[in-house]
C-alpha cells in the first residue's frame, strides 16, 4: 500500500501548475464549425478547472500560470478569485495575449477545439523566476503535459516536479495528452512518461493509458504505470466511471447517468475532487478509494453544463 501522509489542522495547499484560458463555447451541439451562431465565454484551461473544483470541494489550490495583462486576463483573474483560488503565482505578463479556445460539441457531448493565440501557455517561461518559491509555499503539486510543449516551458515543469519530490511532497500527474499541440507525438509521450516515476497518483484516461503503456486493458495499463514508479493510478472510463489500481488494491466505480451536453471538464472534475479529499483526509490509497465515487458523480454532473466548471 502507498504510504500515508497524515493531514494537519491546516488544510494543505496544492500548487496547480499549468494553463489558464478562456473557453468560448457554442452552447448547442453542431455537426461542423460552420453551423456555429455564437459563443459564450467561460473559465477554461484544465489546470484552472482543477483549481476551481479543489476550492469548491473544501480544498486549497494555488494556480501557477500566466495570463496576459489584458482584458481577458483580468476577467479570468476575477473569476478565479471569486472561486477562492489562490493567485499568488498566476502572473499577468505584458505583451502576452490571453489564449482563447473556441469550443464546439457534437451530439455525443464530445468537444472540439480551435485555439486562438500562441498556444495554450504563452509566456509560461516567466514562471521560471518564481517556480521554486511557489513549490516551497505549497504542500502538494499537480501538473500535466499541456504546458510542456515548448522546451523552456518544459524546464519550468521539470523544476517544479524535482523540487516537490526533493521536499517529499505528494505529486499528482495528469498526462492530459493533446497530441495536436505537439510537432512530434513521440515527444509528447516521452515527456508524459517522465511524469510517472515518484508520483503519488497518476490520473489518465483510456487513450492516454494506451499511449503510455501500449496496453488496451485498463487494469494491465494501470499496473504498468505502477511498475514505472507511480504509487496509485486512477483510470477514467468516460460514462463507464473510473478505476483505481494500487499495490493490493483494485476498485472500479461505475458511471453515473447524466444528460451530458459537454464532457470538457469531466476529467478535471475527478482530479479536483480527489485532490481536495486527499488534502483534507490524508494522502493515502484508502482516501482515494473512498473519494472516487464522489469524484465520478461530480464528473457526471459537470457534463450537464456547457462550461467545464459552470
Amino acid at each position: 500500500m502507498a504510504s500515508v501522509i497524515a493531514p494537519s489542522h491546516r488544510i494543505p495547499r496544492t500548487l496547480v501548475l499549468g494553463e489558464v484560458l478562456v473557453d468560448a463555447i457554442c452552447e448547442h451541439p453542431v455537426a461542423r464549425f460552420e453551423e456555429v451562431d455564437g459563443f459564450v465565454p467561460h473559465l477554461g484551461g484544465a489546470k484552472a478547472n482543477v483549481s476551481v473544483v479543489v476550492a469548491r470541494h473544501g480544498g486549497r489550490a494555488a494556480l501557477a500560470g500566466v495570463v496576459g495583462a489584458d482584458p481577458w486576463g483580468r476577467w479570468l483573474r476575477r473569476r478565479l478569485a471569486v472561486e477562492g483560488v489562490d493567485l499568488d503565482w498566476l502572473l499577468s505578463v505584458d505583451g502576452v495575449a490571453t489564449p482563447v479556445a473556441f469550443v464546439t460539441t457534437d451530439a455525443d457531448a464530445e468537444p472540439s477545439y480551435a485555439f486562438h493565440g500562441a498556444g495554450l501557455t504563452p509566456g509560461f517561461g516567466a514562471l521560471a523566476a518564481v517556480i521554486e518559491p511557489a513549490v516551497d509555499g505549497c504542500d502538494a503539486l499537480f501538473l500535466g503535459t499541456s504546458m510542456q510543449v515548448e522546451r523552456d516551458h518544459r524546464e519550468v515543469a521539470r523544476t517544479a516536479r524535482a523540487r516537490a519530490l526533493e521536499r517529499g511532497m505528494p505529486v499528482v500527474f495528469d498526462p492530459n495528452l493533446r497530441l495536436d499541440l505537439w510537432a512530434d507525438p513521440a515527444d509528447a509521450i516521452a515527456v508524459a512518461r517522465e511524469g510517472v516515476p515518484g508520483a503519488f497518483l497518476v490520473k489518465a484516461n483510456r487513450g492516454e493509458l494506451r499511449m503510455l503503456t501500449g496496453e488496451d486493458d485498463p487494469i494491465a495499463g494501470a499496473r504498468a504505470l505502477l511498475g514505472a514508479g507511480a504509487a496509485n493510478v486512477v483510470v477514467t472510463l468516460g460514462p463507464d466511471g473510473a478505476l483505481l489500481v494500487a499495490d493490493g488494491v483494485e476498485r472500479t466505480v461505475p458511471g453515473v447517468a447524466a444528460r451530458a451536453v459537454n464532457a470538457t471538464g469531466a476529467g478535471d472534475t475527478i482530479a479536483g475532487v480527489l485532490l481536495a479529499r486527499l488534502a483534507r483526509d490524508g494522502w493515502a490509497t484508502a482516501t482515494l478509494a473512498g473519494a472516487l465515487p464522489e469524484a465520478v458523480a461530480a464528473a457526471a454532473r459537470s457534463t450537464e453544463s456547457w462550461g467545464a466548471v459552470s
